[in-house]
């Protein structure tokens, strides 16, 4: 009966073994690292945002970002972001709860 546990045993180590020896090696160049990949870029989170004159909800309302629209940031103030409409040509400031850049998580 001893014999047979011993058997079991060896057997199960075995199988248990077989993948750490079959397993290739990783490479030592990493494909890509974190700080090498550019920032994700600034997207509308909601259907649309209102561009507003200065960096508040008080001010002038200039326009409407609409997710859809292609824009660009020029400053950040705060949680608020100074863009350039490009679908229509308007300059203002839009609250960052809206438009944000997604973010990635590196595992490095």
């Amino acid at each position: 009966m001893r014999s047979t546990r011993i058997a079991i045993s060896a057997a199960m180590l075995g199988a248990l073994a077989l993948p750490l020896l079959s397993a290739t090696t990783a490479s030592a160049t990493p494909a890509s690292s974190c700080s090498s990949q550019p920032p994700l870029p600034y997207e509308v989170h909601t259907a649309a945002v209102t561009i507003r004159s200065k960096a508040t909800t008080h001010s002038t309302a200039l326009g409407v970002l609409y997710k859809s629209h292609r824009f660009s940031v020029h400053k950040k103030s705060g949680n608020w972001l100074y863009i350039t409409d490009k679908t229509t040509g308007v300059n203002g400031w839009v609250s960052g709860t809206y438009v944000y850049r997604d973010v990635r998580m590196c595992l490095d």
